[in-house]
């Protein structure tokens, strides 16, 4: 059952719970390939965005039965159940219990040991920004070419860019971190005024931070096409690269819950080639 649906979730616009829900039912057929089969973790804003929020790894005990719970890396005291968000309905309970991001782990809950894709998060420092995101993934993308690589780009829907590179073929989370490493490593010789690969905050000021600690087995990634808790209901946002040219440029790369649907409506979806394109790390 649906609850509070005229709780205000975004203050700053006004954007209801009721927007939220009707954000993921509308984006569902389009999202939900990209999160089935995957243990989710969702972090939850019951007052809205500003107010206390929580990670929950853990799927509720007061979950429907129809909501699936599949086993994922768990935590210090061990095995938890996640999430599991295949079908609509799922989608839209996690939605009323004010889950709006979803983040997903790299590999399929039928094979937890194998990562779907590797991703490269590229974190702005302060006073860099998405325009430098831009401009790091342009280079990637040249150093991914370079070994036969296809990569795709969505914005974060916070202050970064995302870069993908599907796998879907045996590989270890070893091998896609030490690779993903081994690339932000290369980025920021190749670049150092502009790239770094070292977490330190103090290192990254006015740099992009290469994360490729993101491909580590027990971490997630907000999912395409999720919300984010921002002032504004901003969405992770598969983006063409002719589009990442323009934001090098200075064009601005952000996208709201609107502008998502109607973007489906003209482009399609952007990140469908992400769940079947078979490559393999050199």
């Amino acid at each position: 059952m649906l609850s509070n649906l005229d709780k205000v979730l975004y203050p700053d616009v006004g954007f209801t719970k009721s927007q939220v829900i009707d954000y993921y039912a509308r984006v569902a057929t389009i999202m939900l390939p990209h999160i089935a089969d995957r243990g989710v973790t969702l972090n939850r804003f019951p007052d809205g965005v500003g107010e206390t929020s929580f990670f929950e790894k853990r799927c509720p005990g007061h979950r429907p039965e129809w909501v699936k719970v599949t086993p994922g890396p768990g935590d210090r005291n061990g095995p938890i159940g996640y999430c599991r968000l295949d079908e609509l309905a799922a989608l839209i309970w996690v939605a009323n219990l004010a889950a709006l991001e979803i983040h997903a782990p790299m590999a399929r809950c039928s094979d937890l040991e194998s990562p779907a894709m590797v991703v490269f998060d590229l974190d702005p420092g302060a006073p860099a920004t998405v325009i430098e995101c831009c401009r790091i993934a342009l280079a990637l993308r040249e150093v991914l070419s370079a070994v036969d690589l296809e990569a795709f780009a969505k914005t974060s829907g916070s202050k970064g860019l995302q870069v993908y590179v599907p796998l879907n073929r045996p590989h270890t989370h070893d091998q896609a971190s030490s690779f993903a490493l081994a690339v932000g490593k290369l980025l920021a010789k190749q670049r150092p005024d502009e790239v770094v690969v070292v977490m330190k905050k103090s290192e990254r000021v006015g740099k992009i931070f290469v994360d490729w600690s993101q491909n580590s087995r027990h971490k997630t990634t907000i999912a395409p096409y999720s919300l984010r808790a921002r002032s504004r209901p901003t969405v992770s946002t598969p983006v063409t690269w002719e589009e990442v040219a323009e934001g090098a440029d200075g064009e601005v790369l952000s996208f709201e819950a609107d502008a998502v649907l109607e973007r489906l409506v003209d482009h399609g979806d952007l990140f469908a080639k992400t769940l079947t394109l078979q490559q393999s790390l050199p």
